[in-house]
Order: C-alpha cells, then sequence, then structure tokens
C-alpha cells in the first residue's frame, strides 16, 4: 500500500458573500457571545497526557481568573446554542470542566469538555478556525453521508459538536480481533466509506482523521465509519489521497477485505453505496445546486493541485465531463454527476 500525505500544510480560505448567503439560508449563522481569538488569550498550558501515559498532542489551556468566568460562561451560552437551540435554562447546570488546544490541526481547535454538575455528565464541542473548505466538507457529508454534523459559524469562528465513537487508529489497534461476521461488516463499511470520500472528494482519511460509530445487533454489531476532519475537502491534487484505501495506517482493514471478499461482493457494496449517494443527492437537490453554485465559483486550491487532480480523473474514468473544469468545486459536481449517470468508475481495492 503506499504512502499519502498532503504536499504541504493547507492554507485556511474565507468564506465568500455567496457561502454566507448560503449558510444564513438554512441556518448555519448564529452570533456568537465568544470569538476564536478570544480563545487565545490563555495564561499557560500543559501537555494533555492520556490514561497510557501518552501525549495526546493537545494541550489543556489555563486562563486567568478574570478571563476564565468569562471565557466559561460564554462557552455555555455557545453550548446551549449548539444543543438547545440558545435555550438559557440548561446553562445553569453547565460548567466548563477543561479545554484543550490542538496546534498541529490546520484550524488549530479548542476542545471543551462541558459538565453537567447535577449529575457529573460530560460532553465535548469544538472552537475552530473558520475555513471555507472544513464548511463545504460539512456540507457535503450532511448531504451525501448517512451522517449529520451539528455546527455553526460566526465572522471567524466555527463551532462544531463532538462526534462519538472510536477513533480509527484506537479501532484498528484494539478492535479487529472479533468474529468472523464481524470483521466481513468492517470490512464491507469501510469499502463503502472509501466510495463516498471519492464521490465528493474528501481527502486525508488516515485513521485518526476518522472514527467508527459501534452498534450493537442482534448477531454480533454494525459499524459505521465516520470522518471527522474536512479541512482537506477536495485540496490536494493526488486522485489517491481522496480513497482512504490507499493510507498505509489503513491496511489492517484492507487486509480483512482481501481475506474475506471477492470482487464481485466489493463491487456489490460500492454499488449500494453509489446509489444512495445519487438518492441523496435526488432528494436534497435544492440544497445541493445551491450549495455548488457557490462552490464551484471559489478559489479552494492551487491551479496546480486543479489541473492534476483534472488530469487525473480524466485518465480514471475515460470522461470528457471533467474537460472544462477549472476549479475543485466543479470537479466535485462532474463526480458526482458521473454517480447520478450511472457511469462512475468504481476505485479498485488492492494492495
Amino acid at each position: 500500500m503506499q504512502g499519502n500525505k498532503p504536499s504541504k500544510k493547507k492554507k485556511l480560505f474565507t468564506p465568500s458573500d455567496e457561502l454566507l448567503v448560503y449558510l444564513d439560508k438554512y441556518g448555519r449563522l448564529e452570533k456568537l457571545p465568544l470569538q476564536y481569538e478570544d480563545m487565545l488569550r490563555y495564561m499557560a498550558s500543559i501537555p494533555l497526557i492520556n490514561s497510557r501515559g501518552e501525549d495526546t498532542l493537545w494541550e489543556t489551556v489555563f486562563y486567568d481568573q478574570h478571563e476564565k468566568e468569562e471565557v466559561s460562561n460564554a462557552l455555555c451560552e455557545i453550548y446551549a446554542l449548539l444543543k438547545t437551540e440558545g435555550d438559557t435554562e440548561v446553562i445553569e447546570h453547565l460548567t466548563v470542566d477543561r479545554i484543550d488546544y490542538c496546534t498541529f490541526g490546520n484550524t488549530k481547535p479548542f476542545r471543551i469538555r462541558i459538565i453537567n454538575r447535577l449529575n457529573d455528565n460530560y460532553d465535548h464541542f469544538y472552537i475552530k478556525q473558520i475555513d471555507s473548505s472544513r464548511i463545504y466538507g460539512l456540507e457535503l457529508e450532511g448531504i451525501l453521508s448517512p451522517n449529520r454534523l451539528n455546527y455553526f459559524a460566526y465572522h471567524k469562528t466555527l463551532v462544531e459538536e463532538h462526534v462519538a465513537g472510536v477513533p480509527g487508529d484506537n479501532f484498528i489497534d484494539n478492535h479487529l480481533d472479533v468474529p468472523k461476521l464481524d470483521q466481513i461488516r468492517i470490512a464491507k463499511e469501510f469499502i463503502k466509506f472509501n466510495e463516498r470520500c471519492f464521490v465528493r472528494l474528501l481527502g486525508d482519511m488516515r485513521a485518526y482523521n476518522y472514527i467508527v460509530d459501534i452498534t450493537p445487533d442482534i448477531e454480533g454489531f454494525q459499524y459505521r465509519f465516520r470522518a471527522i476532519d474536512f479541512d482537506q475537502q477536495s485540496y490536494e491534487g493526488r486522485k489517491s489521497f481522496y480513497l482512504p484505501q490507499y493510507f498505509k495506517e489503513n491496511n489492517p482493514i484492507i487486509y480483512l477485505g482481501i481475506e474475506y471478499l471477492n470482487s464481485e461482493t466489493v463491487r456489490q457494496y460500492q454499488l449500494e453505496e453509489r446509489s444512495l449517494i445519487a438518492r441523496r443527492a435526488r432528494t436534497s437537490r435544492t440544497r445541493l445546486n445551491h450549495l455548488f453554485k457557490s462552490m464551484i465559483k471559489d478559489k479552494l486550491s492551487s491551479d496546480q493541485k486543479i489541473k492534476q487532480l483534472q488530469k487525473e480523473l480524466i485518465n480514471h474514468h475515460n470522461n470528457d465531463i471533467f474537460d472544462n473544469c477549472t476549479s475543485m468545486g466543479q470537479l466535485v459536481l462532474a463526480n458526482l454527476k458521473l454517480v447520478l449517470k450511472k457511469e462512475f468508475i468504481q476505485s479498485i481495492i488492492d494492495v
């Protein structure tokens, strides 16, 4: 399995006026009591170490007493906006337990751990720098996949809910030693996840950028792979970057597919997923058209990367639908049109 790394750290793109109109129409803009820049006023930080004594690459940050109260109150209000559409009755029972900061992510997120004082139950949400690529990724996820993710934006700030599940790298290390039936289900769901990413050109799905949702079933468990990082939505120029199968971290799951699935079964699962994507696209045609009206105009990558991906998609699909594409939005739309016309060429799962 070949390596697959981003060419360099991706820049952030400011949302265009047209994208902001879209976000406002579909309820994704909210006036916030706190901005991302306010979160940067912390006075100290320490490395966050997990239960195994390992550095998580997150830092727990601390504010002086005055800032702490102000930030905590604002974050509780934001949580209420995220979970109860701003119903402030829940705030009196909430407190911010910990704030962690990640310096290596593109949007440099803050993760807020919030606790209900009545029962000690906790939840998380994120404050991030705004980025058009991520917004388009979140929207395409909500429209074309079986998953929904609650978020909203305001000026330079993006607020996202936490997606519960087992991180992909943890899942691969600790959850693959299961009965054969479950291993077959894992391989099947990864194929579907692989197809969803390739159709909508979501890149960089190495193991730590997705989670696995595990649901108990009548016999064994059901599994669903869910992206949690959308910064690399249609940015890189290499086609393989949009196929999770080509990241070496995912090899153990690929090996399950090779062991238990034949080519006919793989093709069946790919066709099933593309049919579901097409159905979702038709159901949400108006919203999707509005989104692409903005996306095809936006500058989401360099001309060099756009031309490279255009060339590689032409070679893959052997189809002239990509010939006149000059933006990443147009390439994503062309890919989706092939799915709707049932002319999309499957990706081959190999090692």
